[in-house]
């Protein structure tokens, strides 16, 4: 064999050998077609498309290669809504969806329809979004949107399946006051002390006095109030967008609903109300017998932040990412968030906190930044001092690697959140809902790494103004007054005031 080099400085060996032609490797070879290479346009690959129909329906997909797609119908509709009736309403049509229909008699009967097409379904219920999602082969659009029509626009409510609706309820109240991790339970109560008796701050939940009130005829004044085509969104991901559309208009354009015409005139369209203050849930008389679960007391404070809807949006998700946090077995490196400031400055100093971890709950006018933290009953004085600490020091500048690191985490965390199909359909459909158009990933990545200290600086000084909100749930005989709290937060230090007892 001979050796020659291309223009690229390859070696290419010619195999001169009898019964091999004499060809170089880097030439096309004669007589073979030349190859057409797949193009994808980059901005095709990920365009959100959206078509508003004729009755004020919204269609917004997303393509993405696969056999399945993820298709749902999103309704502005939740608990935040329910002012005018009892609440627990969203609850219940949680737990009612997917059952018998005008088209399908039964549960099970949808349940088989949807595995000949290797299908599942699911609903969903927020304080401000409820979601009805089917996950199927692309090849069963027809039959997936046809039987979301029917799930949402025409269900049967028959009296025994509310009946067994409300022995779920009854079950999940139950269930919700007895399990070990309380988050749930802190997240209704610390949104029932900042939005008192108002759109965020109603019960999520069904509460015990409800269960009984709520019938087929209340669950109809409900539904045609709020559950008309100008606050629906149907959403697809791994479809074409025209298919999709042609498939609303079929199910979904001249569509009567079992509960007759739409008044949307009825809808509450109250604006939250940030009250701030306190819910308590004293267990300190409450013994829980021998039990290996350490008996903790657990302290949620919350501070206004923002809607999702406003610029400071970003900076404040930057905030939360960078105060992070969690519980203190934790194993793994940086990317398990570590390095986050209750991680450094609460949980690897006070060896004695079971937890420390930070939230931020956003909604379309209102948002809620807040720390959970569970020691032992002895220790909650001390803790709550560590919270307060911390709520002041994020007026701090932030240091520029934990600020790089904090941007760093959340686009991570965003893009491998978006790998996901489901996911993909929940962020197409709450952002089309709720603003009739969708960032998209890149955008979004540009503004978090566009956030600056002062950024950071500015709305956590505005946030500190507002008035806490506090959720503390257990043995609270060694809780500081909120009033106390207040003062903390209102200090330079985050000191709580001094207390002098004449007797310890």
């Amino acid at each position: 064999a001979t050796q020659t080099t291309t223009q690229f400085g390859i070696a290419v060996y010619r195999k001169c050998s009898s019964g091999y032609p004499n060809i170089s490797l880097s030439a096309p070879l004669p007589g073979i077609p030349k190859p057409v290479f797949a193009a994808v346009d980059s901005h095709e690959q990920c365009e959100t498309k959206i078509t508003t129909l004729e009755n004020g329906l919204k269609v917004a997909s997303q393509n993405k290669f696969g056999q399945f797609c993820t298709v749902g119908i999103l309704v502005n509709s939740g608990s935040r809504h329910e002012t005018k009736y009892p609440s627990g309403i969203a609850h219940f049509l949680e737990k009612l969806a997917f059952s018998s229909t005008a088209q399908y008699g039964s549960k099970d009967e949808i349940l088989l329809t949807l595995e000949k097409h290797g299908g599942i379904c699911d609903c969903q219920t927020s304080r401000d979004t409820t979601m009805y999602a089917v996950s199927a082969e692309v090849k069963g659009l027809d039959t997936v949107v046809s039987l979301l029509s029917d799930a949402v626009l025409q269900p049967r409510l028959l009296d025994e399946e509310i009946e067994m609706t409300r022995m779920a309820v009854r079950f999940e109240l139950e269930d919700l006051s007895m399990r070990p991790d309380p988050e749930l339970l802190l997240t209704e109560m610390i949104h029932a002390a900042a939005y008192r008796g108002n759109t965020v701050g109603l019960p999520r939940f069904c509460p015990v006095e409800s269960v009984e009130k709520i019938d087929k005829k209340l669950l109809h004044m409900y539904l045609q109030s709020y559950y008309c085509p100008e606050r629906m969104v149907l959403a697809g991901v791994g479809i074409e967008h025209e298919q999709l559309v042609a498939c609303a208009r079929k199910y979904l354009l001249n569509v009567k609903p079992v509960w007759g015409a739409s008044t949307p005139t009825n809808v509450d369209l109250s604006v939250a109300q940030y009250t701030g203050g306190i819910v308590r849930m004293d267990m300190s008389d409450v013994s829980l017998g021998p039990t290996p679960i350490p008996e903790l007391t657990h302290i949620m404070i919350g501070l206004e932040s923002c809607s999702f809807l406003e610029d400071d949006f970003i900076p404040f998700a930057v905030l939360n990412m960078m105060m992070g946090g969690g519980g203190s077995f934790s194993a793994g490196g940086p990317g398990k968030g570590m390095f986050t400031r209750l991680y450094l400055n609460v949980l690897n100093r006070h060896h004695w906190m079971y937890n420390a971890t930070s939230y931020h709950h956003s909604y379309e006018d209102t948002g809620l930044l807040c720390i959970h933290a569970s020691a032992d009953p002895r220790q909650v004085r001390e803790m709550v001092e560590i919270l307060t600490r911390e709520f002041i020091q994020m007026a701090g500048t932030a240091g520029e690697m934990e600020l790089e690191r904090a941007k760093t985490q959340l686009k991570s965390m965003l893009m491998m959140n978006l790998e996901s199909r489901p996911v993909i359909f929940e962020d197409v459909g709450r952002q089309v809902l709720a603003t009739g158009k969708r960032k998209l990933p890149h955008e979004l990545c540009d503004l978090i790494s566009n956030v600056t200290a002062s950024d950071i600086k500015r709305v956590t000084t505005k946030m500190l103004c507002s008035k806490p909100a506090v959720a503390a749930l257990g043995d609270l005989t060694e809780m500081p007054s909120y009033e106390h709290i207040q003062a903390a937060l209102s200090s330079k230090d985050g000191h709580l005031p001094r207390m002098y007892r004449l007797f310890r």
